[in-house]
């Protein structure tokens, strides 16, 4: 069982680090490393499908987007008022990826129960290496130290999350090698995302219009038509998937006839697509309501524009 409650003087440590974290101002090296070491005693206790009761809030990607992130805390509400699921890709990409995925793992460390965090694509050593938040570290802090130990974090994170034993919510999608989620469960996650199998399909792969198994133009994991995800959802006892993984224009998108739904938090991601962003409220009944919101410029002045070195990929 996880931990449900801290000491008193635990908790006090923690919410001075949220407080910090929440003016988007980075915690020290060692903080870092001590938080993501508690973090990590949480995580290795959670199954890769990591069981979450209702009411919650799902998150999609934010991509270090902090002030779009702290715009869904004032939407949704603050833990632990509030409960979340965050569906992975906290870095990369936007200017604050440090300050977005420390204060993802702060509040789970603060409120345990209350927080659930999975691995997306982007939670990998290779990916951030091109991406943008290798850098941020080196110029945040002046050694790679604090990639080096929040990347190694990574690896425990669970593969998935399941509501009420009725949503399946993976970062992206299903695998041509995995009909259940005891298979699911059967992985060994502990490691750097591999180039193939079951734990990168889950990471990378993509509803389509096509029916059966393709091939992803990503070159990683696969396409999956309405005919898996029924199959799956059926299999399983499911009612629909809930993931993230893709940019949608309008923050979410329904697929495979209401048997999978598309969220993506980042609003105006990469700070010029134009795109809404999106969460999904489910109350204790199991009601779901997805809510649209736009993005947060930081406070002052504009956002810098920073030189673009990464290519694109799939946004």
């Amino acid at each position: 069982m996880l931990a449900k409650t801290l000491s008193q003087q635990e908790a006090q440590v923690r919410d001075v680090q949220l407080g910090q974290l929440s003016e988007c101002k980075v915690l020290t090296e060692d903080e870092v490393v001590e938080l993501a070491s508690k973090c990590k005693e949480l995580l290795q206790q959670e199954t890769n499908v990591t069981h979450v009761r209702a009411p919650v809030v799902v998150v999609g990607d934010t991509h270090g987007q902090f002030h779009d992130l702290m715009e869904i805390f004032k939407i949704a509400g603050n833990a632990p008022d509030t409960n979340y699921l965050f569906l992975g890709d906290y870095v990369d990409r936007g200017y604050y990826s440090v300050e977005t995925v420390c204060m993802v793992i702060a509040l789970k460390v603060r409120y345990p129960s209350r927080i659930v965090m999975i691995r997306g694509n982007h939670e990998s050593r290779q990916i951030t290496q091109v991406y943008g938040f290798y850098e941020e570290c080196l110029r945040k802090y002046g050694s790679a130290k604090v990639w080096q130990v929040l990347t190694d974090l990574f690896d425990y994170l669970p593969l998935a999350a399941v509501i009420e034993n009725q949503l399946f919510c993976p970062h992206a999608g299903l695998s041509p090698s995995m009909d259940t989620l005891d298979q699911i469960n059967q992985i060994h996650r502990f490691e750097e995302v591999p180039h193939e199998g079951p734990m990168c399909d889950l990471l990378w792969s993509d509803p389509d219009d096509r029916m059966g198994w393709g091939i992803s133009p990503r070159g990683a994991g696969y396409t999956y038509g309405q005919d898996i995800s029924e199959h799956f959802n059926h299999v399983n006892g499911l009612k629909f998937i809930i993931r993230a993984h893709q940019l949608v224009s309008e923050g979410f998108l329904w697929q495979h006839e209401g048997a999978v739904v598309t969220v993506f938090s980042a609003p105006n991601y990469c700070y010029r697509c134009g795109n809404k962003a999106a969460i999904v409220d489910i109350d204790e009944n199991m009601n779901h309501k997805i809510i649209q919101f736009d993005h947060a410029p930081p406070k002052g002045a504009g956002i810098t524009e920073v030189k673009r070195s990464a290519p694109d990929y799939f946004l």
